[in-house]
């Protein structure tokens, strides 16, 4: 775009908030709210390319043809690694800007081909029933908090002038089903639960990640639109937490304030009062009404001014009216797509993700010279499980067939058989299954869930919950399959695809070796052999409860937190969250803090020593869980407030080290307002929580 002059918006050495300013004063109302929908127009006289806002990168650049697919988030979850979580957020940027910038080479303006993303998803999942549960980072306010972080940062990069990407975390707020009754669904919250476990991990990527965009939920909050809320997006977002950015909604939540939730009459009316409450961007189409609520007095233009002015002033922070040569990011090359250095990358991540439920007699890892193993299961050999939802498609990729394939030795027999379906009645299979079984010195299980099972209201058909899952343990007959596979006497390996939470305590009592692989990315199937015959020593760890049963969980509308997840469930489930074993063996000792007791403002550092005392080298993910015993108001049972992923050789010693600020041993009142008062703090550091047999050391905090 050639500089003029007399347009000062073309000038790149201005400061962003004159030339926006600037270009905003050309514009006609009309102009105006043409960029306000996700699907903006060009105006071709002011040289305003059109621009589709709307783009996914949840685990890689979804939809938008070639692209490396990394785990699905909740299996990035399970990693429990920060770090890690940075790199791949770095390279789905890589990734997103080399795509960005050689679809305008081809004249593609099109949809996900742009540089706002719609990631990540950092809902609380605090139902295990919920479909979208696996877009998420779990159940723990502080764990989805520190990826949601790295992954916003590692979106939107580091450069001083420009922003790599626009990270939106979404759904703000209060937002994890049930899908069906999304579009008119009143989320009752109180106000300890809203800012204990709801908000935290949107306010950490803001303030902290520096996000430049936020997505509203469907539902109301406390009886307030989440696209319209002026105690969300006014009174929260902006003035508490200092925001700066956008807010877009999501998609049609804007036509459901009059069509659904019934708070306003008409399409101009609801479009007036989400733009004055502080939704900028509206994904849909309702905000063409704003010209006649214009019209009507509903709103003001100085009030579309300020909304057009902040979309904007993102679209310059991307550097999408400068000169190519001026931009860093934009130098990115297309071959980075799905690279084999991003391929490796996504093997790395799913190796780290697959947590080791369970391995009596030690029967993992497996030997590459078997003669012979037979892979059985509808997820043995299936690419839908690999890629899960909101996904891109990769160049190659791997299933858990064809990695064990891979792995195992050139004399080494490998068959597969289905077995059986995810769903339906199906046992046609079974017979093929157990002959192979039977023949086989092992048996790899693949089992679990698929994305057509869970996933999305509107998306799912085959889930029995409008995209949820009304039962939560295996589906169609894969439980009956697996059993029978136990019985033939075959050491039997389990494991188990899927998105959420599964309830199997039979399997989990008879098959002695259980891995949760997720829905692992392009090289899903790599990784699992890779964690099956040794190579990788196991270190997931469960982001989120696995319960017994659904009755062991609260109604799933019922937004309080009373009973739910690892933080508030009194009752034993069957595997907890911060759960994971590993082939080698880790010992904790020496627990110090800098200060036995401390002031309410004060911060202490928690440091202890992890030695490898086993003979395989490997990862151990050191957990610090901090309770609060003698609390005035309700509180968590414990909750997490560090983590630290490191490797150790066999037999080798490293010191850790947290520290503890005064806000991470607040509690809160009715009201919400958080305070630390006196008294006694349990400090526990260990690969998972309290009371799992993965060792571990206890100490005592005071404040005063």
């Amino acid at each position: 775009m050639a500089q003029q002059d007399d347009k000062i918006y073309l000038n790149p050495d201005l400061p962003i908030e004159e030339r926006v300013e600037d270009l905003i004063s050309r514009m006609t109302l009309e102009e105006k709210v043409s960029q306000m929908v996700h699907a903006a127009r060009g105006i071709p006289r002011l040289g305003v390319p059109e621009y589709n806002w709307w783009n996914e990168c949840l685990h890689g650049v979804g939809r938008a043809g070639v692209a490396t697919v990394f785990p699905q988030a909740i299996g990035m979850a399970a990693s429990f690694d920060e770090e890690l979580m940075s790199k791949v957020a770095t390279a789905i940027s890589d990734e997103a800007r080399a795509k960005y910038h050689q679809a305008l080479r081809q004249e593609n303006r099109g949809w996900y081909f742009g540089l706002t993303f719609w990631s990540p998803n950092i809902n609380i999942f605090r139902d295990p029933r919920w479909g979208r549960g696996q877009e998420t980072y779990g159940e723990d306010p502080y764990l989805t908090a520190r990826m949601g972080v790295a992954f916003v940062k590692g979106l939107q990069g580091d450069d001083p002038k420009y922003l790599k990407l626009v990270a939106t975390p979404k759904h703000y707020a209060v937002h994890s089903g049930p899908e069906p009754d999304r579009h008119q669904f009143d989320a009752v919250v109180g106000q300890r639960d809203l800012r204990e476990t709801y908000l935290p991990a949107f306010k950490a990527c803001v303030q902290e990640g520096g996000a430049w965009s936020i997505m509203g939920a469907y539902n109301r909050t406390n009886g307030e639109a989440c696209c319209a809320s002026v105690t969300l997006l006014e009174e929260i977002l902006r003035r508490e937490w200092g925001f700066e950015g956008y807010v877009v909604s999501d998609c049609g939540a804007i036509a459901d304030i009059h069509a659904h939730h019934k708070l306003t009459e008409s399409p101009a009316a609801s479009a007036a009062l989400a733009v004055k409450n502080g939704c900028e961007l509206n994904c849909g189409e309702t905000y063409e009404a704003l010209l006649e609520a214009v019209d009507e007095e509903l709103i003001e233009e100085e009030t579309i001014d300020l909304a057009v002015r902040r979309l904007f002033a993102a679209r310059f922070r991307l550097g999408m009216f400068d000169p190519e040569e001026r931009v860093v990011f934009a130098q990115i090359p297309p071959e980075v797509v799905d690279c084999a250095e991003h391929r490796a990358l996504a093997r790395k991540m799913a190796q780290e993700s697959i947590v080791l439920l369970k391995n009596e007699g030690k029967l993992l890892p497996l030997k590459r010279e078997l003669k012979s193993i037979a892979v059985i299961g509808p997820a043995a050999n299936s690419l839908k499980v690999l890629l899960g939802n909101y996904y891109g498609y990769p160049s190659s990729y791997a299933t858990p067939f064809e990695g064990v394939l891979g792995a195992a030795s050139p004399g080494t027999q490998v068959w597969y058989a289905e077995g059986c379906g995810f769903r339906g009645d199906d046992r046609g299979g079974f017979d093929e299954a157990m002959r192979l079984a039977q023949q086989a010195d092992v048996v790899i299980g693949a089992f679990g869930y698929s994305p057509e099972l869970e996933g999305e209201e509107g998306e799912v058909a085959a889930s029995d919950g409008g995209g949820d899952r009304m039962g939560i343990g295996l589906s169609g007959v894969q439980e009956e399959l697996i059993l029978q596979l136990q019985e033939v006497g075959t050491p039997l390996a389990l494991v188990l695809s899927g998105g959420s939470p599964i309830a199997f305590p039979e399997i989990a009592a008879k098959v002695p070796a259980i891995l949760m692989a997720w829905y692992p990315g392009e090289e899903g199937g790599n990784a699992i052999a890779d964690v099956l015959f040794g190579e990788v020593s196991p270190a997931g760890r469960l982001p989120l409860t696995f319960v017994k049963s659904l009755e062991q969980v609260p109604p799933f509308a019922d937004y309080s937190m009373k009973g739910r997840t690892y933080r508030f469930m009194a009752e034993e489930p069957l595997f907890r969250f911060g759960f994971g074993l590993s082939y080698t063996e880790f010992d904790y000792s020496e627990l110090e803090l800098s200060k036995g007791e401390i002031g309410a403002d004060e911060e202490v550092e928690v440091a202890v020593t992890v030695a490898n005392v086993g003979e395989v080298d490997g990862d151990e993910v050191v957990q610090l869980y901090v309770s609060d015993v003698e609390a005035s108001v309700p509180v968590p049972l414990r909750h997490l407030e560090g983590v630290r992923r490191i490797h150790l050789r066999a037999g080798e010693r490293q010191r850790v080290s947290f520290v503890l600020k005064p806000e991470q041993l607040a509690a809160f009142d009715d009201e919400g307002r958080p305070f630390v008062e006196a008294g006694e703090f349990g400090i526990f550091v260990g690969g998972g929580q309290p009371d799992d047999s993965r060792g571990g050391v206890s100490g005592t905090l005071v404040v005063v």
